[in-house]
């Protein structure tokens, strides 16, 4: 085999199960390199030149948005450089959120995948090098061009703004909703059967992003978690409500007059279907939340409504075209 026709991919890692192993006196942490992550999968010097980069070492759970607004600027480079893909190797804990967010402010075409694992290298069953090399081949795809971020795990290739993570520990864990995965790989060969309707990219901000905050409500919630989202000077609010957009009565004057001096985005915590817009009319229903100057977040769930108004805040969208953006988002 000719192996300088083989085409660049760029692997980054940022830590996170598939890169951990136990401690002597703890149990699992991110210690590997992109490098020996790489080394680990059979015969990957026949499928593609790989370049491999550390960007971080941390549990996905230390990860933030400024984070991958930089490893965003450090793929686009890698690309630039020659690379056909790049694959990023996290943790799984935050990785729906992490995808969104490059999903949300890329501007180039090429395939940009994360991948990650459930079990780390020293378990039985562990499937991080067969998620890298699964991630590796959609990257190196033609077929992947222009389909925005994507997922790959467990051989499934979800597009970034649909995929959730649903177990905490089955390797069978992230699936994708409302749209379904895009394709799946089968003996290394990538299947597309289905894209996402491509958005423009938002514009990235200037200084600090803004500060927004995510409330569940349970069962007899009341409005005191509400009155300390002004005084901690967050900048909007997503409020995971029951069902098709509902909240206890007790709650509706609070989020009336915080939705005066911010946004606030009205999402569902059962995590699937579009938020209702005139089924129920009671006090803290969804037609009355949204009367009194609520957003509603659509068809997505709390966790990516979040990252959306934080981005949109950021890029110094206004109140009207932050509800525009959301109701036209991922849809015609």
């Amino acid at each position: 085999m000719n192996t300088d026709s083989l085409p660049l991919v760029s692997v980054i890692s940022l830590g996170g199960t598939i890169a951990s192993i136990p401690s002597k006196h703890r149990g699992a942490l991110p210690t590997l390199n992109a490098k020996e992550l790489v080394e680990a999968i059979p015969n990957i010097d026949k499928i593609a030149h790989i370049e491999v980069t550390a960007f971080k070492q941390v549990p996905s759970s230390e990860l933030t948005i400024e984070d991958i607004v930089q490893l965003v600027q450090e793929v686009d480079k890698k690309v630039n450089q020659g690379a056909v893909g790049v694959v990023i190797t996290q943790g799984t804990d935050t990785l729906e959120e992490t995808s969104f967010v490059s999903d949300l402010i890329r501007t180039l075409g090429s395939p940009l995948v994360f991948t990650g694992a459930m079990r780390n290298p020293t378990l039985m069953g562990a499937d991080g090098s067969a998620n890298l090399l699964a991630a590796i081949q959609v990257a190196m795809s033609p077929a992947c061009w222009e389909l925005g971020t994507l997922v790959v795990l467990n051989d499934d290739i979800h597009a970034a703004r649909f995929v959730h993570k649903t177990h905490t520990s089955n390797p069978a864990t992230f699936v994708s909703f409302p749209g379904g995965p895009l394709g799946f790989l089968t003996e290394g060969r990538v299947r597309i059967f289905s894209q996402s309707i491509p958005q423009a990219p938002l514009p990235i901000g200037q200084g600090p992003i803004p500060k927004v905050g995510l409330l569940k409500i349970g069962i007899g919630g009341d409005d005191d978690l509400l009155a300390l989202i002004s005084e901690l000077n967050y900048q909007g609010l997503v409020v995971e409500s029951f069902g098709g957009g509902h909240v206890p009565m007790a709650m509706v004057e609070a989020l009336t007059n915080l939705a005066i001096s911010m946004p606030v985005v009205l999402s569902s915590r059962t995590g699937r279907g579009e938020i209702l817009r005139s089924t129920y009319g009671f006090p803290g229903s969804e037609e009355d939340l949204l009367d009194r100057g609520l957003i509603s977040s659509g068809w997505l769930d709390g966790l990516k409504s979040r990252i959306l108004l934080s981005i949109l805040l950021w890029g110094g969208a206004k109140q009207d075209e932050i509800c525009n953006y959301f109701d036209n988002f991922g849809s015609r």
